[in-house]
């Protein structure tokens, strides 16, 4: 560990500290079924105090992010793992495939969708975006996509969703994973698979309704009903329905 990573590290523990709110901290534990200690700064505080630690610091390049994420990391306090998420996401360009290794890593670890899906969609999602249609580490996201953990096959999902948001991103790899996720019991990747099909209608209402149509009773009716959030109800109202009666 360099000595850079390690200050830079204390810089932002100590900004956080100086923020904490412990009135709001046992809540937010409850909230979260967090058995983590809580300072209670939230989360735009938590990303404003990060960035701001980080200006003008020496975690500029990539070998001393990677250091400062996971020096963060291993402390018990929520907020500075959710500040090793935000030194990973501000430096993601500069990441590659193979730094989703340490991603994994943290996803697995993470225990609470409010550190994997910021991983997944600020982090992977960037590393993976290859600015069109498809995607780079390919292998490594579909090897995530059918983990024996969940929280993993979560964030394979959710590493997809920025740029099926924006109208393009590998629509067809999606379908796949979500094809071989669609018995699962598992409310978070149940949960996800609507996520994703929500922010792609966006954009594309047309291309979920028509991917959910062509599975009459497979998608569960918590993913159709978060898919149909951005459609025409004339749109979706059927598609609810048609849910609810294949149950």
């Amino acid at each position: 560990m360099t000595d850079d990573a390690v200050s830079v590290a204390a810089a932002i523990t100590r900004a956080l500290a100086e923020h904490a709110r412990p009135e709001r901290a046992a809540a937010e534990a409850r909230y979260l079924k967090s058995s983590r200690t809580h300072l209670g700064v939230g989360v735009p505080a938590t990303r404003s105090i990060t960035r701001a630690a980080l200006a003008g610091s020496a975690a500029t390049d990539r070998t001393t992010r990677l250091a400062v994420a996971r020096t963060l990391w291993a402390s018990p306090v929520h907020e500075h793992l959710l500040a090793a998420v935000v030194v990973l996401a501000d430096g993601a360009g500069g990441l590659g495939c193979d730094d989703l290794a340490l991603v994994e890593e943290l996803v697995r670890t993470a225990g609470t969708w409010a550190l994997v899906d910021p991983l997944a969609t600020e982090v992977a999602a960037v590393v993976s975006d290859d600015g069109a249609d498809g995607v780079r580490c390919g292998d490594t996201l579909d090897r995530w996509a059918v983990d024996d953990d969940f929280w993993v096959r979560r964030a394979a999902l959710l590493a997809l969703m920025p740029p099926l948001r924006r109208g393009r991103g590998d629509w067809a790899r999606f379908g796949r994973y979500a094809d071989a996720m669609l018995d699962e019991r598992e409310f978070f990747v149940r949960k996800a698979i609507g996520w994703v099909l929500r922010e792609t209608a966006k954009k594309r209402p047309e291309i979920v309704a028509a991917w959910i149509a062509d599975r009459p009773g497979r998608v569960p009716v918590l993913a159709v009903r978060e898919a149909v959030r951005r459609m025409d109800p004339a749109g979706g109202d059927p598609l609810i329905a048609a849910a609810y009666r294949a149950r």
